[in-house]
């Protein structure tokens, strides 16, 4: 058993989003598994799922990230 615990160290005016609480912390509380961050402010922490989504979507239709030649295509050697 460990003497000390490895305590998560955040630096006041980063903001985190919790992944598991679902709520914005100032300096991390929680492990960096279960968040988003740093960011520079509360409001940008408190939109994080939302830039989350919005950034999924452009990659999802970025076609520099989806090769659509040969799509159902098995190469056979």
């Amino acid at each position: 058993m460990a003497l000390f615990k490895k305590r998560t160290v955040g630096k006041p005016g980063e903001w985190y989003y919790c992944l598991e609480h679902k709520k914005v912390e100032e300096g991390p509380e929680c492990p960096n598994k279960d968040r988003f961050g740093p960011y520079t402010s509360r409001a940008e922490a408190e939109h994080a799922m939302e830039t989350a989504r919005e950034r999924n979507l452009e990659w999802e239709n970025d076609p520099r990230w989806h090769d659509t030649a040969g799509r159902g295509e098995r190469d056979e050697d």
